[in-house]
């Protein structure tokens, strides 16, 4: 029997703390509208515009600090059925492989498994979100100039998230009863990073024929 989806999420299940916004700033009250927007129902499309007179840069700012959240919850909650014996390399279906590359450990992109490949993405995407030099939290620091691409890095390997769990893990996601919440996830991130053009088609390649049907 499928879990009730309450009960699913509620274990909380990520790999490192949900990283929150600070009551009283601006982003928090940016985040707060979003979070109003996607629960009244409106269409996802519209959800992920631009609010009239806001920052794009705390916008984006602040959408990729939340999908980084649900997408690390998503993970989670399945992350016992993604281990070295079950998914010994990174992937998304024989087609697509993706190997981890970064400025400190793997210098030249390393073939990884999917949990060593999740667990540093996870660390990675933190310690971004955590360093003011990139995502500043004091009024009146600007954001660094190469801060857009910076996130079009983060969302595109969370994207990478997303294939792996949809190829690999479908039926995680639907003995859970988890199918219609990880859909409405990927259709928001999807809209978020179509609207601001934020992630090379390429890379959206390997979900294509999924996306076609859901996100119509």
């Amino acid at each position: 029997m499928a879990l009730c989806l309450k009960q699913v999420f509620a274990k909380d299940k990520t790999f490192r703390p949900r990283k929150r916004f600070e009551p009283g700033t601006q982003r928090f009250e940016l985040y707060k509208k979003a979070q109003a927007s996607l629960k009244s129902g409106l269409d996802l499309r519209s959800v992920v515009r631009l609010p009239p007179g806001e920052s794009i840069d705390d916008w984006i700012a602040v959408h990729v600090v939340d999908f980084f959240n649900r997408i690390n919850l998503i993970y989670g909650t399945m992350a016992e059925r993604c281990n070295e014996t079950s998914c010994p390399v990174m992937a998304g279906g024989p087609r697509y492989e993706y190997r981890w590359q970064d400025e400190h450990q793997y210098r030249r992109p390393a073939k990884l498994s999917a949990p060593r490949y999740m667990a540093l993405l996870m660390d990675w995407i933190e310690g971004l979100i955590n360093d003011e030099d990139v995502f500043p939290t004091r009024v009146g620091v600007p954001f660094p100039k190469n801060f857009q691409q910076v996130c079009t890095k983060i969302l595109t390997r969370l994207f990478r998230v997303f294939v792996h769990v949809y190829i690999h893990h479908f039926d995680s996601i639907l003995s859970m009863g988890a199918e219609a919440h990880v859909n409405t996830c990927y259709k928001h991130f999807y809209y978020f990073i179509r609207e601001f053009s934020l992630v090379d088609q390429r890379e959206l390649e390997p979900l294509r024929e999924m996306t076609e049907r859901i996100c119509h």
